[in-house]
């Protein structure tokens, strides 16, 4: 399959809120029908965050946030000389594309991003259960730094020095 990874535009709205809806009910994901929405898409845009995979056909295939998470910056288990440290957010692959290791590709693309942008290490949440994402970030070269409880559900708080 050839791809692309680009910086998405306010053209590429319609098709990642499809990519976005598409995933609720998926397991792990909490997203409803409100989150994320066009505001939230429209915000990542304002802020060169957003950025999505083409296929061959220019369809959405993946998409991806860089993000500031002043609650999750918060948390006292990030290693001081990492710091500042960045996060991505809203991580999604069409269905039909899944298990190809498309997730991974955009993780990798992500971390380059805020790189380039001055961040020392990456910060995410990953539901203590989704042992699929505990697997592919471990071989991204994740370590865990501490759990904690957010948003209603237990999370391992993975870094990553950049």
């Amino acid at each position: 399959m050839e791809y692309r990874i680009v910086m998405a535009t306010e053209a590429d709205t319609d098709a990642v809120l499809r990519l976005y809806r598409e995933q609720v009910g998926q397991e792990f994901c909490f997203w409803n029908e409100d989150y994320p929405g066009k505001e939230t898409i429209a915000f990542d845009l304002s802020r060169d965050a957003l950025f999505v995979m083409k296929d061959e056909n220019g369809r959405i295939i993946a998409a991806i946030s860089a993000e500031e998470d002043e609650d999750v910056n918060r948390l006292d288990c990030w290693t001081a000389s990492l710091q500042p440290g960045g996060e991505y957010a809203r991580l999604a692959v069409a269905r039909d594309c899944q298990n190809r290791g498309l997730a991974r590709k955009m993780v990798v693309h992500i971390l380059g991003v805020l790189k380039e942008r001055g961040y020392r290490s990456v910060h995410i949440l990953v539901n203590r259960d989704n042992i699929k994402a505990i697997r592919s970030y471990a071989h991204i070269g994740f370590r865990t730094a501490g759990e904690c409880e957010m948003y209603n559900q237990h999370f391992l708080c993975y870094e990553k020095e950049l």
